[in-house]
């Protein structure tokens, strides 16, 4: 089974004849390790104005529903005052607000 190193190791291997050398004449030892920059921006970036745009959205949506409920409750009140009322006269203009039910 061949060996491998776990992932995130916290040092790479230095050569022993290497780390006897600099630990003889006390010279430092440069450990250059290539890393990659992550290519273009993480997720979380663009999560939250997504996030934002749909809870604005959603918000809108429910006013025009609120709007809406009250508008069709209010024709209702209209509808039902109309009824009971019959005809409305002041000052001898007479307006019916609804029309017989007969014809």
């Amino acid at each position: 089974m061949a060996h491998r190193d776990p992932p995130g190791i916290a040092a790479p291997h230095i050569p022993a004849d290497d780390y006897r050398r600099a630990e003889a004449t006390g010279q430092p030892i440069v450990i250059v390790v290539h890393t990659t920059d992550p290519a273009g921006r993480p997720l979380r970036h663009y999560l939250l104005p997504i996030i934002v745009a749909g809870a604005a959205a959603m918000g809108g949506w429910g006013l025009v529903a609120a709007l809406c409920a009250l508008l069709d409750a209010a024709a209702h009140t209209v509808t039902v005052i109309a009824q009971t009322a019959g005809p409305l006269g002041i000052g001898g203009i007479t307006l019916k607000l609804t029309r017989p039910k007969g014809k």
